[in-house]
Order: structure tokens, then sequence, then C-alpha cells
């Protein structure tokens, strides 16, 4: 009988997923990652991954017949999780924390985890599906048949090892239906709603979350317009994300928006809706998944964030593994530290973190 470690988080998705893995014959053993305590938070909230989170897990896991385990990954999550967020945004680029977690924890230290308790896989609540490719000899990652709910944006990172030992058993259906399973059995969490905020910022105030976990005080500093003249006082570049426009508490006769930050300097530089726009990005850190490397250029579609629709775009290798990805139409608000997904129909080609955007594209396209 296969075995399979289930990521159980104490939510309905990783329940039922588990259930459905015993429907196949695996023999399953679930387990949580105990990633943080609560007092990093500012004020104590609770979060994902809390006692009470641990709590329904087991109790799913008990009523399965499961075996139950709490693995301390605090000093992994504390470093590849927390620390990215904080140099990230310490650095002027924006993190996506979810993507590190599942790069390093969830797909990773998990994965170790299991194969010393003799699980050849690995199994989550995510919606999207894998499958193995005989042509190419290549595990694919493809988006969820519910595209609503599709989770492949941020699980680009995955390995051909990773996808080898992972499976999603949620990819072909829908929500509701998982929940319809989870009444079903009687589970504990069947109604529980979906967590939407970063695990250790539940209330989304970063900046708080940064200054409460470091204990630094973020220096203000000077808004400057397109010209570089300044125009007021900001409460730190840190506080400021591409293309916001609430918060920024300035009167300048037209709606402004965040459209740079110098770090070295703590400026803020807003302007215009338009000055936010432009066709082309450059990208590190790529994961091809259908091929190991892109030689030449690809026709794909691209969200260069979680909730963007796919645009058409064209994706160019270049030098020191970098690419460069080039919209046919000119995006809003592209964001280094960000990553960029790209896609070919339903199959994820691959994707990385958003090193530039190339304001002046068109002067740089020539191959």
């Amino acid at each position: 009988m296969k075995k399979a470690l289930i990521a159980m988080s104490g939510g309905v998705d990783s329940s039922v997923a588990a259930f459905l893995m015993q429907q196949k014959g695996f023999d399953c053993t679930g387990a949580m990652m105990r990633m943080f305590d609560s007092d990093i938070l500012p004020c104590g909230e609770s979060t994902c991954c809390s006692l009470d989170d641990a709590e329904d897990a087991r109790s799913v896991a008990r009523k399965m017949g499961m075996q139950f385990h709490v693995f301390n990954a605090k000093e992994e999550f504390a470093d590849k999780v927390i620390g990215d967020f904080i140099r990230s945004y310490e650095s002027g680029t924006t993190p996506n924390p979810c993507i590190q977690c599942n790069r390093h924890l969830k797909f990773d230290y998990f994965l170790r985890r299991a194969r010393i308790l003799g699980c050849e896989y690995i199994v989550t609540g995510h919606y999207a599906r894998i499958g193995y490719d005989e042509a190419s000899g290549r595990w694919l990652l493809r988006k969820a048949l519910d595209e609503s709910k599709d989770q492949s944006y941020v699980l680009y990172c995955l390995s051909q090892d990773q996808l080898a030992h992972t499976l999603l058993p949620l990819g072909e259906m829908t929500k509701e239906q998982a929940r319809s399973i989870a009444e079903a059995q009687g589970f504990i969490n069947a109604k529980k709603r979906d967590s939407q905020d970063i695990c250790f910022v539940p209330d989304g105030d970063y900046v708080a979350f940064m200054e409460h976990y470091t204990g630094k005080q973020y220096a203000p500093g000077d808004f400057l317009d397109l010209s570089g003249k300044v125009v007021g006082k900001h409460r730190g570049a840190v506080c400021y994300t591409l293309g916001q426009r609430k918060g920024l508490g300035l009167a300048m006769g037209a709606p402004v928006y965040v459209c740079g930050k110098d770090m070295a300097a703590n400026t803020v530089t807003v302007g215009p809706n338009e000055a936010l726009f432009a066709t082309t990005l450059l990208a590190k850190d790529f994961n091809w998944i259908p091929f190991e490397t892109l030689t030449v250029p690809m026709t794909v579609t691209a969200r260069a964030r979680y909730n963007q629709k796919e645009q058409p775009a064209t994706v160019y290798p270049e030098e020191n593994g970098l690419v460069r990805v080039v919209f046919d139409q000119p995006q809003r608000a592209m964001t280094p530290g960000q990553a960029v997904v790209l896609y070919q129909g339903d199959i994820v080609v691959g994707g990385g973190t958003i090193e530039e955007i190339m304001q002046n594209a068109e002067s740089r396209m020539q191959n």
C-alpha cells in the first residue's frame, strides 16, 4: 500500500484531500507544520496554523483513523519566509510569502519529513493538477478544472522531483463539491471560512508586523513628483507599494499613485495612473516545468500578479538566466518582487520573480 503524508492546515480543503486519498487506498498520515508562535504578531491575532487549527486538523485525522504529527518548522519559516518578507520590503520590492512558503516549507521541508516517515507522496489541498507527460518524460503542472479556484500561480516553483511526489486530489473538483464531501463526512471544519490574508499578518498591516518583529521604526521621508520636486512627507518608503493610491495624504488637484521608490534616499515618487503602465519586465530565478530551459522566444499568456487575468505575451531568454517577458499590451503596476507565471493553455510553462520593469521597453526589444 502506498503511503502519503497529508499537509493538514485545519481547513476544509486539506481535510477533504485526506479523505479522498484514503478512498483511493493510500495509507495516510496527517501532519501540520508549526510555523510561528502567536507572540510574533503585533496584537496576538488568531491566524492559520493556530492551536485551534491544529485541533481541527487533529479532529479530522482522528475521525479517519489517521496518525497526526505537528512538525516544528519555526526556524525554517523565520528564515525563508518571514526573513525574506522583511528583506524584500526593506530593499524596495514587494514579496509573495505564500510562494516562498511553498518553495521552502510545504514542498521541500514537508517532503523531506515525509521521506523520513517512509511516505512516497505528500498531499495538499491546493486546486491544481499534476500529470506525467510521456512524450517529454517530464511532470507537468496544470490549472485546476475550476479556474475560479485555481492556485497554479503559487505552485510554479515546484521541481520535477516535487511534482513527481505530490498529489493534488482537489484539482478536478469545485470548492462546493469539496465542502459537500466535508459535510457528508461530518468534519468539524466543513463550513470553516477560507483564510484570505498572509498567515503572519492577519490584519493586513505588514508595516506594524515588521516594526513589532524587528523592533525598528521606519523613518519618514519625502514624496516626490515625476520631476523630482518634493510634494509632501511620507511615513517611510516601506509603507507603500507600486500603484497605491489610498493613504498617501496628498492633495495635488488630481489622483496620484505610487510610481517608484528609492530606498537609499527614502523617497517615494508619485504620479498619474498612466505612469504605471509598461509592456516589458525582466525576471530572475525562473523555474521551467515542461522543459529544462528556454532557448528560443515563446508565445505564452502571463500573469504578473495572483488575481490578474492572463495576458498574451512573448518570453525571451536573456543572459545570466534572466528572462524577458514582453506583453502585447501595457500592463499596470507590474511590481518587482512579485511572481510572473507563464501558461500555454492550461499548462504552467514556468515562472520567476520580477526583477525589473522596463519602462522604455520599445528601445530595448532587439534580439
